[in-house]
């Protein structure tokens, strides 16, 4: 019969197997959160964690239930894990469109300046009619974070939009609009550019920019510090080996139907990474 005790009633190994406390521990986690006390770093006090009270069966009823969690646990990570790489799998397709695009014709240098438009003009007074984006190392995402006193600032984000956050962009927060994307507006201190008309397709820029080419001249142009923000005329500098606009198209629309996929996935891992908790929720129900 299950009882319910606090810590400082527990003997390990006698009434408390050690992996049926962590496992409580873990399912009670936002509970604890809410228990917890610091601006900066959370903290738990044992006073606190000693009037924690969990539901307790017999030690071998424990044991049972350790013994499930950990093949059903041991289960969504193993299908986490395939689903993650099948994701890697795409993008590192969507390198390889690059990289053909590039070898199939005659690719010229060109200077990056040279061939994209800067975005500096704020959306203006009606700007809380459009949705905020942000860029992350995942691509387009809603922003974390409202418009400040700023707001008019915020550039325009529409379709054949390319932004990054300059002080991320050595880590790939870098996003871009799509034609089936809701176009929004984002911050003023993010670089927004766009590909000048019939000379570069920004999908395909966008996606250059995210293969290890990109990230390569990324690299190149940095100049030591992490931190270091790399706005337009840094970016500006770099070279680009640049494939005739007719077969920037071609990949482009190749690209874009890897998008439903990746998308797919992505969603398929945000469902397997939340099983966890429903596991440990369904083995703790007495």
């Amino acid at each position: 019969m299950a009882t319910s005790q606090d810590f400082a009633n527990w003997v390990c190994g006698e009434t408390l197997d050690p992996d049926f406390l962590m496992y409580s521990l873990i399912r009670s986690r936002d509970y604890l959160r809410e228990l917890s006390s610091g601006a900066t770093h959370k903290t738990i006090y044992m006073p606190t964690l000693e009037a924690f009270h969990i539901c307790l069966p017999a030690l071998e009823a424990q044991k049972a239930i350790v013994k499930r969690l950990k093949a059903a646990l041991s289960e969504a990570h193993q299908a986490a894990a395939g689903a993650k790489s099948q994701s890697e799998d795409v993008s590192a397709l969507a390198s390889a469109i690059i990289f053909e695009s590039i070898k199939k014709n005659s690719a010229h240098e060109r200077r990056l300046g040279d061939v994209l438009d800067e975005v500096k003009r704020g959306v203006g007074a009606d700007w809380a009619s459009h949705p905020v984006l942000g860029a992350t190392r995942d691509g387009l995402a809603p922003a974390k974070e409202p418009p400040g006193k700023q707001a008019p600032k915020y550039k325009p984000a529409t379709p054949g939009t390319v932004f990054y956050n300059p002080m991320r962009i050595l880590i790939g927060s870098i996003a871009f609009v799509d034609d089936d994307d809701d176009p929004g507006i984002t911050s003023p201190d993010y670089v927004v550019l766009r590909g000048k008309p019939d000379i570069v397709d920004s999908r395909w820029f966008y996606y250059w920019l995210r293969s290890p080419l990109g990230a390569h001249c990324i690299l190149s142009l940095a100049r030591g510090a992490v931190r270091e923000r790399m706005l337009f005329n840094r970016l500006a500098e770099g070279e680009i080996a640049l494939p005739s606009y007719a077969e920037q198209q071609r990949a482009s629309a190749a690209l874009k139907e890897l998008k439903p996929l990746k998308r797919a996935l992505e969603s398929r891992l945000s469902e397997i990474n939340r099983l966890p908790q429903k596991i440990l929720a369904a083995a703790f129900e007495m």
